[in-house]
């Protein structure tokens, strides 16, 4: 039996939302210098959550949107919260299964040292397990 914790929830959800976005959309974990070239870019960090213990991990996501116009910024994270909500629920990658997914916070703007971008905000819980 798998490891509690032994899915990189982070690298699942950047795999399988990029399978489900359009061409141009840069998915990703950690942003470098050249956003500001790679927009729209989507960031997906675990920042908490928790596990039973056994094999199922809870993971509360941020998933961040950043483009160049707000109204760019809040398409994209609306088709997100779409897709968490209704596709990522039920389905599974070679290595992890999706099990319930939640909002936590649903999608607003948030604020952006950079002003020539804009940043649209959501945080999920995900529950997933490895493939059995």
């Amino acid at each position: 039996m798998a490891a509690v914790g032994s899915v990189d929830v982070e690298l699942e959800l950047i795999v399988w939302t990029q399978a489900r976005v359009a061409s141009g959309v840069v998915v990703r974990d950690e942003l470098d210098n050249r956003l500001g070239e790679e927009l729209p870019t989507v960031q997906i960090e675990v920042v908490g959550g928790d596990d039973d213990g056994i094999r199922l991990d809870r993971a509360l996501v941020d998933v961040n949107v950043y483009a160049a116009t707000r109204a760019q910024a809040i398409t994209l994270a609306a088709q997100l919260h779409g897709l968490y909500l209704t596709e990522l629920r039920g389905s599974a990658t070679d290595n992890a299964v999706f099990g319930l997914v939640s909002t936590v916070s649903r999608p607003a703007i948030r604020p952006y040292e950079n002003t020539d971008l804009r940043r649209v905000g959501a945080t999920y819980a995900i529950h997933s397990h490895p493939v059995s």
